[in-house]
């Protein structure tokens, strides 16, 4: 399908649905979540940041777009150290995709080899897209696909992908990211809970690309998962910008492990999930989404009950377009205790709607 994205950045295997899905606003897709029916059958109404977030974003840009280079350039070493030169960037739409190309660049900059960089689609309880990973398989070898995504919250795609990997012959469930708060993966440019600037926006910063699709009536049983291209929001593209701006700060460390400075994972991320939702009574940790990535996410594209963050963190500018985001959806922000994480986004129960 088509993206605003360069065709050498990435080749992304979707079907499009532009304009056969009409998207839904926030409330009514979380009434039919909670009811039963799963987000990947519908789309959600993109957020169109103020100009006061879009000066935050920016700002968050310049100030650290360093710290995401260098974890960039952390992950490709290991990637380089471990898979060795023969890999196969396969990111998971849509917030892999932008890593998986900065990846992609970083490995041609310093490596100078050329990786195939594919973006396809995975849903927590769906499954990978089938059909894209036969395309794949029949173009390159199994051993040699390395999935990009993000980052890891507290592990259910990681766990999907692992489930799905064991349909594939020779196909590692190994998962490489930018940050891993969770502590899930080797493959991590940092375990820090670091703010990732294309987190804070939607299609904009993710080749006008929407999350996938996946509904019987349009997604045929040969078809890729599907996804609409937002041409309306051409002039407000930024995806090729947030590629360029953080690729000019690549540098090269001796040692990059040195740049991994981490608060010290104690436990798994998904243990601290549990203590949360016993804290607040939530029967379903899936309405608790933890780190800055997920807790955007959930301020961008769900109903937001509550966002928790560690006080250590009050006054930390990497958090100021979730405190802007919370302000907007009228959602509570609650200082506590975090460990692995720095902020937390609680989805609103059905029943409190």
């Amino acid at each position: 399908m088509n993206s605003s994205y360069k065709k050498e950045d990435v080749i992304f295997l979707l079907k499009d649905v532009t304009g056969m899905v009409e998207p839904l606003a926030s409330e009514k897709r979380e009434k039919l979540i909670q009811s039963g029916m799963h987000y990947s059958e519908m789309l959600p109404i993109e957020y169109i940041p103020s100009k006061e977030y879009m000066n935050i974003y920016f700002d968050s840009l310049r100030i650290f777009g360093q710290s995401v280079a260098d974890a960039i350039g952390t992950l490709a070493d290991k990637v380089i150290e471990k898979r060795g030169k023969n890999i196969v960037l396969v990111s998971l739409a849509r917030a892999g995709t932008p890593i998986g190309i900065l990846l992609k660049r970083y490995i041609k900059w310093k490596y100078n080899i050329e990786l195939s960089h594919y973006s396809i689609s995975i849903i927590r309880d769906r499954g990978i897209d089938d059909n894209a990973m036969k395309y794949i398989l029949a173009h390159h070898n199994a051993k040699d696909i390395l999935f990009v995504d993000g980052w890891i919250g507290k592990g259910a795609i990681l766990k999907e992908l692992k489930k799905a990997a064991t349909n594939y012959k020779g196909v590692s469930p190994e998962l490489a990211v930018v940050c891993d708060p969770a502590g899930e993966t080797t493959l991590a440019g940092t375990y820090n809970d670091i703010f990732i600037p294309s987190s804070a926006l939607n299609a904009t910063v993710c080749g006008l690309v929407s999350r996938t699709f996946l509904r019987s009536d349009i997604i045929g049983k040969n078809d890729f998962h599907g996804a609409i291209y937002y041409r309306e929001y051409e002039s407000l593209d930024l995806s090729c910008q947030f590629i360029d701006e953080i690729q000019k700060l690549f540098r090269i460390y001796t040692d990059n492990t040195k740049l991994q400075k981490t608060r010290g994972i104690q436990t798994r991320g998904i243990i601290e999930v549990q203590n949360q939702a016993k804290k607040f009574c939530i029967e379903d940790i899936n309405l608790i989404k933890p780190g800055i990535g997920e807790t955007t996410r959930v301020l961008l594209r769900r109903v937001p009950w509550k966002v928790l963050i560690d006080e250590r963190y009050r006054d930390d500018k990497e958090l100021r377009h979730i405190i802007k985001l919370a302000k907007e959806k009228n959602s509570e922000i609650e200082y506590t205790g975090l460990n692995n994480y720095k902020c937390m986004g609680i989805i609103k129960k059905m029943k409190d709607i």
